[in-house]
Formats: structure tokens, C-alpha cells, sequence
């Protein structure tokens, strides 16, 4: 699918070659043309607002609007930091590729993440989760099973000297990283990405903090599948967290009894196996796979690939339903 952007920016119609190859092939940004047409639509608006504000809020001597132009307007500012999502390109690369400082392309991807962290997950067409209690709603109005499990991002070791330092030095991993738990559906398709954690956090821990045993008291019943990094969750939630059985007997186990839980066991993996595939399309992000950023940017980096993972999901469903 071809899609010529056209964006009327401070009064001129920007385009390029750069522009063309980016939005010609999947590959470099993990999304259709279709898609960053929506994106383009969507986030626009909301950043030309901010930065107006922003303008508007500084003592000035000149009318707002005045002054030099923006060497990389808003759609470059959008492609560069896909990019930079996907393929985790350096600032100094996107800096040579668009013509500019690499300093503007730092400011662009401090300007436009955050906008794109805050669409939340698409599920269909204009509808959105962002919060966790969202998600937990959708699971029991549609009668579908949330699957949850934590990941890890592994990041760079915190100065020498700084008081939390060891928080992020992971018990499973033994390197210093932040995790993150993640919903998805039956099916694999991103529901939810948490703000980070630290490493040493436990996942049950996290669980807890994010309020996941609160919202499924007062919220509908709805069946989460979990693994036993969450075992004590279905007795505080009344059964509606499902982790791997309990093994009754440490010693001496009957042969009857050993072939009975490890079908159980499992049965259990199979279920929850799509939320590892889930995890595996959001590291083909290569921003995930390794943060080499500040920490502090990490949780919105999180949150954009998941909310640009599952608006791709459903716009590659769009066509199948309709056959």
C-alpha cells in the first residue's frame, strides 16, 4: 500500500527521499504505511499543540511563530524516532540520515515518545487501554483469558556510588535491568505494559503494587493465567489467577501422582505459552532488547512500543474480518 504524505508544517509542504524509504518498507519501523498515516493524523495535532503552548508560555519579545523554522518538522520527528524504536539506530546515525543536529533529533524523540506513550493499546478501532483496571474490564466483558508474566530489560549499571544501586542487579538474570509485566490475550495480541520496575522487584511484588489484586476483587470475574512467579494471587483474588498446581509431595512422590501433575503443569504452559510470543514481538524492538538510554525514559519507551505493537496487531486483523 502506497501513501504519499503531504503535512502542511509552519506553512510548507515537506517531503523527501528519506521519508519515501522509511514508509516504503515494513521493515525499518515495524509498521504499514496505513498505519504511520494514522499515527501521523493522531500525534500530530496533539505535539503542533504542545509546542504551541510551550511557545506561548516563555516571556517573549516577538510574536509566537516568529523566528527561524523547524529544520526536522513533525513527521521526520515521528519517523526518526520509529526508527530509532525498531532498530535501536543511534542518535548521530538519524542525525546524518535527516540532515540535521543530533541534538534536534534528541529533542524530537523527547517530544514525541511520551505523546506516543500515552495512546494505551488499540483493541479495535478508536478503542484504547492505558490502565491496567481498562484492561482487567475488557478481559471480563469479553469473556476472553488475560494472560500476565514479567520481563526484563536489561540496562546500563548505575554510577558507582549511588544508593540504589543493587535494585537493579535481577535475582533471575544477575544484570542490572528493569522489568516490566505484560497482558495479553488468549491469543497473544498486546493488551498492557507496565511502568518499569526495578530488577530485584519480584514479579508478585510488582503484581501487588500495580493493584492487580484490588482491581480483580471489585472488578468483573475474568480468568488470568499466570506462572508460578504469581502463585499466592489466586487465593487473594478468589481463584481468578490461575498458576501452575502445587506440588503436594516433596519425597517420595507416587509415580501416579508425578504423571498427574506434570500433565496438569503442562496443560497449564500451553495455555499461557502466547504471552511468551508476545513478549518476543516486543523485543523485535531492539530499544527493548537492550536500553542504553537514561532510565528515567525507559517506562515511555516501553509504553510506545507496546501501544505501536498493538495498533499494528489490529490493523493486520482488519482485513481477515472482513473476508
Amino acid at each position: 500500500m502506497s501513501v504519499e504524505f503531504l503535512i502542511v508544517d509552519h506553512g510548507h509542504v515537506v517531503g523527501n527521499a528519506s521519508r519515501a524509504a522509511i514508509t516504503s518498507n515494513r521493515r525499518i519501523t515495524g509498521l504499514s504505511a496505513a498505519v504511520i498515516a494514522e499515527l501521523v493524523a493522531e500525534v500530530g495535532p496533539l505535539w503542533h499543540e504542545r509546542h504551541q503552548a510551550k511557545l506561548a508560555c516563555r516571556p517573549r519579545k516577538r510574536a509566537v511563530g516568529a523566528g527561524a523554522k523547524h529544520q526536522l518538522v513533525f513527521v521526520d520527528r515521528l519517523l526518526a524516532t520509529l526508527v530509532h524504536l525498531r532498530h535501536a539506530a543511534t542518535h548521530d546515525v538519524l542525525a546524518c540520515w535527516f540532515g540535521v543536529d543530533r541534538s534536534t533529533i534528541t529533542r524530537a524523540f523527547g517530544e514525541v515518545r511520551p505523546l506516543l506513550a500515552e495512546r494505551g493499546c488499540t483493541i479495535s478501532t478508536g478503542v484504547r487501554l492505558r490502565t491496567l483496571a481498562e484492561v482487567i474490564d475488557h478481559i471480563g466483558a469479553s469473556g476472553k483469558t488475560g494472560i500476565i508474566d514479567g520481563t526484563e530489560i536489561r540496562g546500563r549499571r548505575p554510577a558507582a556510588g549511588r544508593k540504589d544501586r543493587d535494585k537493579f542487579i535481577s535475582g533471575k538474570s544477575k544484570q542490572n535491568a528493569v522489568k516490566t509485566m505484560v497482558v495479553t490475550d488468549g491469543d497473544g495480541r498486546m493488551l498492557f505494559c507496565s511502568p518499569t520496575q526495578h530488577g530485584s522487584c519480584a514479579d508478585i511484588t510488582h503484581a501487588r503494587q500495580l493493584g492487580l489484586v484490588r482491581i480483580l476483587e471489585g472488578g468483573p470475574a475474568a480468568e488470568i493465567l499466570a506462572d508460578a512467579g504469581y502463585q499466592g494471587l489466586g487465593a487473594q483474588t478468589g481463584g481468578r489467577v490461575v498458576t501452575p498446581p502445587h506440588r503436594k509431595f516433596k519425597k517420595n512422590t507416587p509415580d501416579w501422582y508425578e504423571e498427574m501433575h506434570e500433565r496438569q503443569r503442562k496443560a497449564h504452559s500451553s495455555r499461557r505459552i502466547r504471552v511468551e510470543h508476545g513478549i518476543a514481538h516486543l523485543k523485535n524492538w531492539r530499544a527493548l532488547a537492550r536500553h542504553l538510554g537514561r532510565r528515567e525514559h525507559i517506562s515511555d519507551t516501553v509504553q510506545a512500543v507496546a501501544g505501536l505493537l498493538s495498533h499494528q496487531q489490529t490493523a493486520d486483523l482488519i482485513p481477515a474480518r472482513q473476508v
